[in-house]
């Protein structure tokens, strides 16, 4: 299947990120001596320099922190409009993901908006798109 996005290139230090979703868990990497969660994935913590980094379950869900609606063809094969936000991950203090909120009409996110993930598979890779929680 062809996708419908340009995909991410993986490689030893995103793929546990990128293909996660198989079985429908968001993981990022966190520091196991000081406990920072660290993305985008590097080999190194960036508050304490460990290399001791692994991939960690978190619970999915999150808050729209701010979004824009595109409504620009910039890739042939997506359709437009479609909303492009930043979500604050809950329980991972300073992770926040650029993502797409999907499965709702465009006009209806706003800011503060919580949301859970939901994953989309393009060939190897699961890419973590989220939609919002009905209140």
């Amino acid at each position: 299947m062809a996708a419908a996005r340009p995909l991410p290139r993986l490689d030893n230090d995103n793929r546990f990120f990128w293909t996660g979703g198989a079985d429908g868990r968001l993981r990022l990497l966190q520091c196991q001596d000081c406990r920072t969660f660290v993305h985008p994935p590097r080999p190194v913590c960036r508050n304490c320099l460990s290399e001791r980094v692994e991939p960690t379950e978190v619970a999915g869900t999150g808050v729209v922190d701010t979004f824009t609606v595109n409504h620009q063809k910039f890739h042939p094969a997506m359709e437009v409009p479609y909303v492009i936000a930043r979500v604050a991950i809950d329980g991972a203090p300073g992770v926040i993901l650029t993502t797409n909120i999907v499965g709702c009409p465009v006009d209806s996110v706003v800011i503060g908006d919580r949301v859970r993930a939901r994953f989309e598979q393009h060939d190897d890779v699961w890419l973590p798109l989220f939609e919002k929680i009905a209140a």
